[in-house]
């Protein structure tokens, strides 16, 4: 009785702690997603991230570290449209996670939350690395972003209801301020609209739809196909006649054929972020638009200057 009594007292007292819920693990397999969970869910999960932004998500290695990752997850939280095709697949089968596996409650791809761009009528693999389901690089438009931070949040709250609650109040929070953000990107970018750009890979159709712009020429002769001599070299007069503003090339991409180019057409070649973490401004979503916007108005002003 009297030990009944004594654990009764310490119980009343909140003395005695029963064991605290696990927070949700999530892996997110490139930067951009892992920057909109923890917008969403900030200190309520734990986040991996399976990439940075001097990688090509195209190829990467399927390393034990990353298999363990996935193994440890309850939800992943990926590009899609076959990005991640050469080693997410491959990730998820050596993890044995079938919470995680493809039409499990924890398997999540940002692209099947919005409509494509850029979706072949055939595939051949002849004319490079074509995705079938359209360009998956949507993370370069903040409206498609917007749109896909309502579906993860509800996904969050699917697996996790007891912080459903603050799921729910941090997306409003992250929609008033994006929202906000994307009326002054906008609007800053107002002179670009109509300019006209070369690019390494065909991976900016989001951004150049959202702002208006053209992109008239890329290094690649088909995607992901290394720049040969003979097509850099046929690009010199279409660059130097279009008033094109940039060459533009992502944080990880070879600088040297963009380099080249501009030495020969005197067009600037710039580097864009294209991702979290890809220059020193870009620490989260909104430096990620702030930095490109900023250097794309650069590379404006650069050629009006001339």
């Amino acid at each position: 009785m009297k030990l009944f009594a004594i654990s009764a007292l310490l119980l009343a007292a909140g003395l005695v702690s029963t064991p605290a819920q696990a927070k949700l693990k999530v892996f997110a397999c490139e930067p951009e997603w892992g920057s909109l969970v923890h917008e969403i869910a900030g200190d309520k999960v734990d986040v991996t991230v399976g990439t940075s932004a001097l990688q090509d998500v195209h190829v990467v290695e399927a390393r034990p570290s990353l298999i363990a990752q996935v193994r440890a997850a309850d939800l992943v939280v990926c590009t899609g449209a076959e990005l991640e095709v050469g080693w997410l697949p491959m990730l998820v089968r050596q993890s044995g996670n079938d919470k995680v596996a493809p039409g499990a409650p924890g398997y999540f791809m940002a692209d099947s939350q919005v409509k494509l761009l850029e979706k072949p009528s055939a595939v051949d693999r002849a004319n490079g690395d074509v995705h079938p389901d359209g360009n998956p690089h949507v993370q370069m438009d903040p409206r498609r972003v917007y749109v896909i931070s309502k579906a993860l949040e509800a996904k969050l709250a699917q697996l996790d209801p007891s912080n459903a609650t603050t799921y729910q109040q941090r997306l409003d929070d992250f929609d008033k301020r994006w929202l906000a953000a994307m009326g002054k990107w906008k609007a800053e970018a107002a002179p670009l609209r109509g300019r006209k750009v070369v690019v390494h890979h065909v991976s900016w159709v989001y951004l150049w739809d959202w702002l208006g712009m053209q992109e008239i020429g890329a290094l690649e002769p088909k995607p992901s196909v290394p720049p040969t001599a003979a097509h850099m070299s046929s690009l010199i007069a279409t660059t130097k006649s279009s008033n094109t503003i940039a060459i533009i090339r992502a944080a990880y991409q070879d600088p040297k054929p963009a380099d080249w180019l501009s030495q020969r057409t005197g067009v600037p070649a710039v580097t864009l972020p294209f991702t979290v973490g890809g220059d020193a401004q870009s620490k989260d979503l909104f430096g990620l638009f702030d930095s490109t916007i900023s250097k794309l108005l650069g590379a404006a002003r650069s050629g009006a200057a001339k």
